[in-house]
């Protein structure tokens, strides 16, 4: 199967690297052609547009940083979809709006191709070993066509049903991380402030029922001073507004929601948009006039687990 991959970002240059390292033929796409450099030199072709991809190639996939890049992406006159044919597949594996992959589908679908939203979880550092999860919504015959690439892409795979569902799925799992993180900021600071050893504290929540992923991976990053996530808060406050437009859509009268919208639109406001997202607790450092570091923490995560093939996770 020939592939094409457009948006060599944080998330998708470590996909597309795995699909490289595992023999696949590769075309590849950046608008930065910095971070293209070394995808050619281990093997990959050059994509000239969207539009020649899709020509040439039987899967392309999209890992764009939001909706409207996709969009642009797909729609443009030399876009996806003035190359795409018959029986080719589109796997949009950006972190978007459900309503938004729905209407680019039907328009792959129109042309005779198939389409799928495939995003992805689990850090940045899980994608580069492809150990990261992956959430796949379309037909199940499409899903079953691709399946042996999502493998190789990822450790854990689920069919979520219908095209848009995966979308959704995503967005709830990326505002329960924030909420998450939101939550170890304010006990952390608050553990200083109280006079708690900072080392004591993370063993204290890692080995009770308060630990999470997001304490294993971002409170080491933060403790460390680095605060690399390698992931911005322009794109938290993009992933927990598209979780808040569904939640309206349905009519659920949210309240923690609002309130983790408006703390990072302030952190935005204040540091940046591409700030690093762990350095939402500069917020609490700032009014406590006090630092949440020690010693001891990563700089950035690393994923020690080896490199497998990924298995579909089957719902009961």
């Amino acid at each position: 199967m020939k592939i094409g991959f457009i948006g060599l970002g944080n998330v998708g240059g470590k996909l597309a690297g795995s699909l490289l390292r595992n023999g696949y033929e590769l075309t590849v796409r950046d608008l930065n052609r910095e971070i293209v450099s070394p995808f050619l030199e281990g093997g990959a072709n050059w994509g000239e547009s969207p539009k020649q991809m899709a020509e040439a190639t039987d899967l392309l996939i999209t890992c764009l940083p939001n909706p409207t890049a996709s969009a642009v992406v797909m729609e443009a006159e030399d876009g996806i979809l003035s190359g795409l044919s018959s029986r080719k597949i589109w796997a949009e594996m950006s972190t978007t709006d459900e309503v938004e992959v729905k209407r680019l589908g039907t328009r792959v679908q129109e042309l005779g191709g198939e389409a799928l939203d495939c995003p992805v979880s689990g850090g940045c550092h899980r994608a580069e070993t492809g150990n990261i999860s992956i959430f796949a919504g379309g037909e199940r015959s499409s899903f079953e066509k691709i399946l042996p690439v999502l493998k190789v892409l990822g450790r854990n795979i689920l069919h979520t049903g219908a095209l848009g569902s995966a979308s959704v799925l995503k967005v709830l799992t990326n505002y329960l991380a924030t909420a998450n993180l939101v939550t170890l900021c304010e006990a952390l600071t608050t553990a200083k402030m109280a006079g708690m050893d900072l080392s004591t504290t993370y063993e204290a929540i890692r080995i009770s029922s308060g630990n999470s992923f997001v304490h294993e991976t971002e409170s080491q990053v933060i403790l460390n001073g680095s605060r690399d996530i390698n992931f911005t808060m322009d794109l938290v406050l993009k992933d927990i507004s598209l979780f808040q437009s569904i939640a309206e859509r349905a009519g659920v009268p949210l309240e923690v929601s609002p309130l983790l919208i408006d703390i990072f639109k302030d952190g935005e406001q204040r540091y940046g948009s591409r700030e690093w997202s762990s350095n939402i607790i500069r917020r609490l450092e700032d009014a406590c006039e006090t630092q949440i570091l020690a010693s001891g923490f990563p700089a950035q995560m690393a994923d020690y687990e080896p490199e497998v093939s990924g298995e579909e996770v089957v719902v009961q």
